[in-house]
């Protein structure tokens, strides 16, 4: 009957259908839809898409150093995979720890000169994850108002008083640090490289700021492991400061072999505090070993040599002063994230789709993941990328954006 639970029940589903539908077509109407293109090939430099592209140049990838397809990462995972199978079914502390994974923990504490390290399925995973088992009611967390939405979250979590001074604004930083004084931690936390606008956290400064009121620092590095600094160990090596932030996290999903899993790395004593505190450490299955030999591949390339992670100073310089020669305005600086600036979401949007049809893979990024009028459409170079492809993809911008009016 029309009482009964099944109609109540059919009732609210087309209610909520109706409001997503509606809500669909509002984010269709403000140009702001986000599409899926579909990739039929290998992570690279050169894609095929199932479209019906071919020798499509990529230029939207975390491929940093091109090693989501390096034969020996590769090779490094099918061995992984057939010696210790699938997966472990498991989280870490019932049955879910190998030889691999402790092995890589080592690596990793190694590669950033730190005392220990622990796995997450994703660094999203280790930023919610830190916040809510280290701080309290009694401490405070002072967090850059750019940060990454996942260090975002990972606050919301935690009961810590919570304050968020402004992008990069030392005078905001340090006013924030003396009100929460009062407090018995204080934990500064920032991207190292921030994804968005390829701008680097003023580390000197914010170490020095900590020392002076007793703070600790956190960074998020997942767009800086592996290419900054002279050994690609990340932003506390370029500026100098590995010895003053005391918790890094980064993620094996971008440069360190592109396909998951995240850590974090600091004192030993809070490394063993997070396995037995940190929700998404011991409520989540272990890293897949296939993805566990990715990454520890990945880091015996850069620990080898850091031929790799130098070869891309000079390919971001080349496109980011080309596309200012022609006219285009580039957020952040020599960071191999170039977004570069439109305003306009269906600009982003548009031009984006039109670089496809010139052969060039890029991404309009707008609100919600962006602010409001500050739409882009970013653009990451690759270690693997030529300067053929550099030039080709600076003209493709320049005949496009005259077209639709972001160029003169």
């Amino acid at each position: 009957g029309a009482g009964s639970p099944r109609a109540a029940s059919g009732a609210a589903v087309a209610g909520l259908r109706r409001r997503l539908e509606s809500e669909l077509e509002d984010i269709r109407g403000a140009g702001t839809w986000k599409s899926e293109r579909i990739i039929a090939s290998r992570q690279g430099p050169h894609l095929r898409l199932t479209s019906g592209g071919a020798g499509i140049l990529n230029f939207c990838a975390n491929n940093y150093l091109g090693l989501s397809s390096h034969p020996e990462v590769i090779r490094a995972a099918v061995e992984a995979l057939e010696k210790f199978g699938a997966g472990l079914s498991s989280v870490r502390f019932i049955c879910g720890t190998q030889s691999i994974h402790k092995d890589l923990e080592e690596k990793i504490a190694r590669f950033h000169q730190r005392e220990d390290a622990i796995l997450y399925a994703s660094c999203f995973d280790a930023n919610t994850g830190i916040f809510e088992a280290l701080l309290t009611p009694e401490d405070a967390v002072l967090s850059d108002e750019l940060n990454h939405a996942s260090i975002i979250d990972g606050i919301r979590l935690c009961k810590a008083n919570k304050y968020r001074y402004k992008h990069m604004d030392m005078q905001d930083l340090e006013a924030k640090l003396q009100d929460a004084q009062k407090h018995r931690l204080r934990l500064v936390a920032t991207d190292g490289a921030f994804s968005m606008d390829g701008d680097i956290a003023p580390l000197r400064e914010i170490c020095q700021l900590a020392q002076k009121y007793d703070a600790l620092v956190f960074i998020d590095e997942c767009h800086a492991t592996g290419f900054l600094g002279p050994n690609g160990r990340g932003t506390d090596e370029l500026l100098g400061v590995m010895d003053k932030v005391t918790i890094i996290n980064s993620t094996l999903g971008k440069a360190l072999g592109g396909a998951a899993g995240g850590y974090t790395t600091g004192p030993k004593p809070l490394i063993e505090f997070l396995r037995q505190r940190s929700r998404p450490y011991l409520f989540s299955n272990s890293l897949p070993p296939a993805v566990v030999g990715c990454a520890s591949k990945a880091l015996d390339l850069l620990m080898d040599s850091n031929a790799i992670a130098q070869s891309m100073a000079a390919k971001t310089q080349r496109f980011r002063s080309k596309m200012t020669a022609a006219g285009f305005t580039i957020s952040g600086k020599d960071h191999p994230i170039c977004p570069v600036m439109l305003g306009d979401a269906r600009l982003a949007t548009v031009m984006a789709e039109d670089m496809l049809n010139r052969g060039i893979y890029v991404i309009g990024f707008s609100y919600p993941v962006v602010p409001k009028g500050k739409a882009r459409i970013r653009v990451q170079i690759s270690a693997v990328h030529s300067d053929e492809d550099i030039d080709r993809c600076v003209e493709a911008f320049t005949e496009v954006g005259r077209k639709h009016g972001a160029l003169p």
